[in-house]
């Protein structure tokens, strides 16, 4: 019988690796869809157990540590000897996954002397069946929903930046409206978008920002202060949660756990809660 280890995986055994993460999809959609178009710096290693099963997938991607066990709730599963190496020659920006596994790292990288600058806690919530019908007609009357193109971008743009200071960038972070300008670039080219209409007026975004074997996750929910609690978000969730189970796959999002509101709002929409999900920033 092996020892229990971590082992660095090479490209030949990413297979095994795909079928390892297929089993935890549904925690998992952000590090499926990281490892569905990982590039070639992109480092991997698996836990196995005595028998060889995997029973745990760490990769790094663009700064961001993905850990992902098959037992969540196991302590039985270090945190890998080499974790301190590994940062001091590739700098660490964030640790994300269910809470029960990033302790295991955040105590590992306290250890270290690594300091964490932000925490985000998260309601990691599904839908697998036909959002309620009554919130693919919320709203106020003359309401839209358009597929915006580059050439919205700078109606767009004011939304994005706002939707990155108030729900992405960690305390301490400084703002930069050229990312905002670029993130929001790439999600027009690359992601599936829904902008909302009043007047011709864009008052609200919402996109995909993931895509893993059976899952899309939704995010970039934003409205304009002015036009909130009229049920505008509720529809855009509906309508493009609509639209991308149609297209054979089910959908994902978390949601602050400090922002009850946005979470009233997913439910009445048919979204059930899956599991806690975390964060970290450093």
């Amino acid at each position: 019988m092996k020892k229990p280890l971590w082992r660095r995986v090479k490209w030949r055994d990413l297979a095994s690796c795909e079928n390892f993460l297929r089993g935890c999809e549904k925690y998992c959609v952000s590090a499926c869809s990281r490892f569905c178009s990982r590039a070639r710096g992109d480092r991997f290693w698996a836990f196995s157990g005595g028998g060889g099963e995997s029973r745990a997938l760490l990769f790094c991607h663009h700064r961001i540590l993905f850990p992902v066990f098959a037992a969540p709730l196991s302590r039985d599963i270090p945190a890998p000897d080499f974790l301190g190496r590994f940062i001091l020659l590739n700098p660490l920006h964030a640790i994300q996954g269910l809470p029960s596994v990033t302790e295991i790292f955040e105590e590992a990288l306290n250890g270290l002397g690594y300091e964490k600058t932000d925490q985000f806690d998260y309601d990691l919530m599904g839908l697998d069946r036909e959002p309620d019908p009554e919130s693919l007609r919320a709203g106020p009357a003359g309401l839209a929903l358009v597929k915006p193109g580059m050439g919205d971008l700078e109606e767009m743009l004011p939304l994005q930046a706002d939707y990155d200071r108030e729900e992405v960038l960690p305390r301490g972070s400084e703002f930069k409206a050229e990312n905002s300008r670029l993130g929001l670039s790439g999600i027009i080219g690359r992601e599936q978008v829904l902008a909302a209409k009043i007047g011709g007026k864009i008052v609200g975004k919402i996109n995909t920002n993931a895509e893993s074997f059976t899952r899309f996750q939704i995010g970039g929910v934003y409205v304009r202060p002015g036009y909130r609690g009229l049920g505008i978000a509720r529809r855009m969730t509906a309508a493009l949660s609509s639209s991308l189970l149609a297209q054979g796959k089910a959908v994902t999002l978390f949601v602050k756990k400090n922002n009850p509101a946005a979470r009233s709002v997913y439910r009445k929409v048919g979204f059930e809660s899956i599991c806690d999900y975390r964060i970290c920033y450093y």
